[in-house]
């Protein structure tokens, strides 16, 4: 049998995000949305989800390219003066594997996040992570640790299968083969914990478009599929700031689309 679910990150980013998540729900096929704590909407993204009771929200932890929610004061090794997080994910990485004082810093800020998510009174449905960093053997290890203590059952394995992109006319390079084969560790390190078969999005970050979808899903394995999207209302500021070449809009006509076919 196969189960699909659609959902969507960085709810909480800003209001346009949370708009269109709201609106994904009520009036599209959006199941589940992934919630940024310390992001500058997180208030009003908690406000709607306490609304949506259908709706199964997560944490999306994030420790590369966002904000901390320690700050820079608690977290000088990992973060900027202006407390976020560095955009080099590569060097982020390797600080957080040889650095005691990053790890340090980095199970902090991980508890403070899963801490945070349960002041919200949400109930937690699952957990991923911003950039896919859970990747990271050292963020998985401390993510699903601290995360079990908050009650985690569910975390998403990046698993997007080379065959079915190559099927789709995509470019499968050594380094997607050597990425999917890799999640083979997160996998191993969740045991116990609910994941996915496979993921759709990695490729397509920030185009899942309504095209794109009709012609993955004929082609979608058995199991449970999660396609994950970055749908927002509008593309306002920040979203043009951070995400320069994101699709958000079509993204979110993609999730309404689905619904009305």
């Amino acid at each position: 049998m196969r189960e699909i679910i659609f959902s969507a990150d960085d709810f909480g980013l800003t209001e346009s995000v949370n708009e269109a998540v709201e609106r994904a729900h009520r009036e599209g096929v959006l199941g589940q949305a992934s919630l940024m704590v310390a992001a500058p909407a997180a208030e009003d993204a908690v406000r709607r989800a306490r609304m949506l009771p259908g709706l199964k929200v997560g944490l999306h932890l994030v420790l590369v390219d966002g904000d901390s929610l320690l700050g820079h004061a608690r977290l000088p090794h990992i973060t900027g003066p202006d407390g976020r997080f560095s955009t080099n994910q590569a060097a982020l990485g390797v600080r957080y594997f040889f650095s005691p004082a990053a790890r340090r810093e980095l199970r902090a800020e991980i508890e403070a996040q899963f801490a945070a998510f349960a002041d919200s009174g949400l109930d937690l449905h699952h957990a991923d992570a911003h950039k896919h960093f859970l990747l990271h053997p050292t963020i998985a290890r401390l993510m699903i640790e601290i995360g079990r203590r908050y009650g985690l059952k569910r975390l998403r394995v990046p698993a997007e299968p080379p065959a079915v992109m190559a099927a789709l006319g995509e470019r499968v390079t050594f380094g997607d083969r050597v990425l999917y084969a890799w999640t083979r560790l997160l996998r191993a390190q969740a045991r116990g914990l609910e994941v996915p078969d496979q993921v759709f999005g990695l490729k397509w970050s920030g185009h899942v478009t309504a095209e794109r979808i009709a012609r993955l899903l004929p082609l979608v394995p058995e199991g449970r599929t999660e396609i994950y999207t970055h749908p927002a209302t509008r593309r306002d500021e920040a979203l043009v700031r951070l995400m320069p070449d994101y699709e958000h809009v079509a993204e979110f006509e993609a999730l309404l689309a689905r619904y009305r076919s």
